[in-house]
């Protein structure tokens, strides 16, 4: 007999839809492909950060859609600190880094979003040093405490850069900050894609992990500098039987997220496409389906 969990809730990322599709399309569009709640995206663009600035009446709107349809907004990619990092040599970055944290803060708490995903980067655009990795621990200790005050989880995307990995270098910067409410979001692509043993990694990590992202990707090799995104799952180097079985392993059932990229008009049936594949990585680890 094999162990029987709990299936997990699984989302979409949002830019594997449309970007020209309006919001009751896409969770019309996510609905319809199966997925258990949504994920918003707050990028460095100026048009995704000006979603910090949505009045009220736009977050309820959009909020109201998402009970009409019965999929939350469960989690939020904040990646826009990559152009306003909490490392940065500039006071003024800094501050606006402040600003995008509480803005996030306040729309997640508005919208019912439970993750915010915050990007591992100590700085992105300038270069790194051991102040700016110091720098970035003061943010990330600053903004535990204002998500402790909203109870909202924040949740470090491991990533695809060397400064933040692994979860293993996770588990470092963890024990500088010291809050129930700063955990990790492992992108499963990104650590397979330098390199590690996703596995122990995970293990490693399973008390820490609030959410999971689902990415394939290639890995870097010598000269070769990996693929880390714009891949559908399935055609990359990401072992997801391997993956399945280790959450299987630890009784992990925190919530997943199909991470892709909507390129081209295949966005519907590469996403199905991924679905299945997924299907087949839980199927081999005796595990519940994910799509039905």
């Amino acid at each position: 007999m094999y162990q029987v969990l709990t299936r997990s809730r699984v989302g979409i990322y949002e830019k594997a839809l449309p970007n020209n599709m309006d919001w009751e399309k896409k969770f019309i569009a996510a609905k319809e492909l199966g997925f258990d709640f949504f994920e918003i995206s707050i990028d460095e663009s100026d048009e995704r950060r000006s979603r910090l600035d949505w009045n009220d009446d736009t977050i309820y709107h959009i909020k109201r859609l998402s009970e009409q349809y019965q999929l939350p907004l469960h989690s939020m990619c904040l990646s826009a600190h990559r152009k306003f990092p909490f490392g940065s040599a500039n006071a003024a970055t800094r501050e606006q880094a402040k600003i995008h944290m509480n803005k996030a803060i306040t729309l997640a708490y508005k919208l019912g979003i439970r993750t915010i995903q915050l990007a591992g980067y100590d700085v992105y655009y300038e270069k790194a040093n051991t102040d700016t990795h110091q720098r970035f621990i003061e943010g990330m200790q600053w903004a535990a405490k204002q998500a402790e005050r909203a109870s909202v989880m924040l949740a470090v995307e491991i990533m695809d850069t060397q400064y933040l990995n692994s979860l293993s270098k996770f588990e470092i910067l963890r024990r500088e900050i010291n809050s129930p409410y700063f955990c990790a979001y492992p992108d499963i692509g990104n650590i397979s894609g330098w390199n590690y043993d996703v596995c122990t990694e995970l293990i490693l990590s399973s008390s820490h992990i609030t959410q999971i992202h689902l990415k394939d990707t290639y890995n870097v090799n010598g000269d070769y500098q990996g693929q880390f995104r714009d891949l559908v799952i399935g055609e990359g180097d990401v072992d997801f039987d391997l993956i399945f079985k280790t959450l299987k392993q630890i009784n992990c059932v925190v919530p997943l997220v199909i991470e892709m990229w909507a390129q081209d008009d295949n966005w519907r049936k590469n996403i199905i496409q991924a679905q299945q594949r997924i299907n087949k990585a839980c199927f081999n680890a005796k595990m519940p389906l994910l799509f039905s």
